[in-house]
């Protein structure tokens, strides 16, 4: 298989998107919101974000307006370790993550879902850190959810919130025609 999904173009740099509203989040200001059907909701700060288990990743970043940008190295959180310190119930089947960011001129704030199956797997990370620097703020920084096998959107930019749901709830860009499923190597762009 090749390395580059078909209807991507490789790029040397990262190029920036949003919605237009890249919030300025200070480490002490940022809280992570972990909710929803979990035995052990919690919500902590970047110390204790920091203290958690951190792990190491280099993979690729697929945008669906066709770019990727390969072998990118990444620090932070497995999604999974903030999972199994939630203790998702047996109805949890999918989760919803919001940013600190709004679409401009609303109170609508971004956000993206998954099936928790793939929210869990092993290159799904909470990072703080690309290519050995903090995380631009640009890009989610301080923390932002990457989602290598998936398009970049399901991957939330200044994430703020997890919530854990029974039933899949679309997100932001799956309320406005893109695909729920979001798999690059299908070119699985919009619904």
């Amino acid at each position: 298989m090749p390395k580059l999904p078909t209807g991507q173009r490789q790029v040397p740099n990262w190029p920036v998107l949003d919605l237009g509203d890249s919030p300025h989040v200070s480490f002490d200001d940022w809280r992570l919101e972990v909710t929803g059907l979990c035995d052990n909701p919690f919500t902590i700060g970047w110390r204790e974000f920091l203290a958690l288990p951190q792990a190491e990743d280099v993979s690729d970043f697929h945008c669906v307006t066709t770019w990727s940008r390969m072998d990118n190295q990444w620090q932070g959180v497995r999604f999974r370790t903030i999972a199994e310190a939630a203790v998702p119930g047996p109805d949890a089947a999918y989760v919803l993550c919001t940013g600190y960011d709004h679409m401009p001129g609303t109170r609508i704030p971004y956000t993206t879902n998954l099936p928790l199956a793939r929210a869990v797997e092993d290159d799904v990370l909470l990072v703080h850190t690309w290519e050995g620097q903090p995380l631009p703020q640009d890009h989610g920084g301080p923390c932002r959810m990457i989602t290598p096998k998936l398009y970049a959107w399901k991957g939330t930019k200044w994430i703020r919130k997890i919530e854990f749901l029974a039933a899949n709830q679309p997100g932001f860009w799956e309320e406005r025609g893109y695909s729920d499923t979001a798999e690059p190597w299908f070119e699985d762009r919009y619904s």
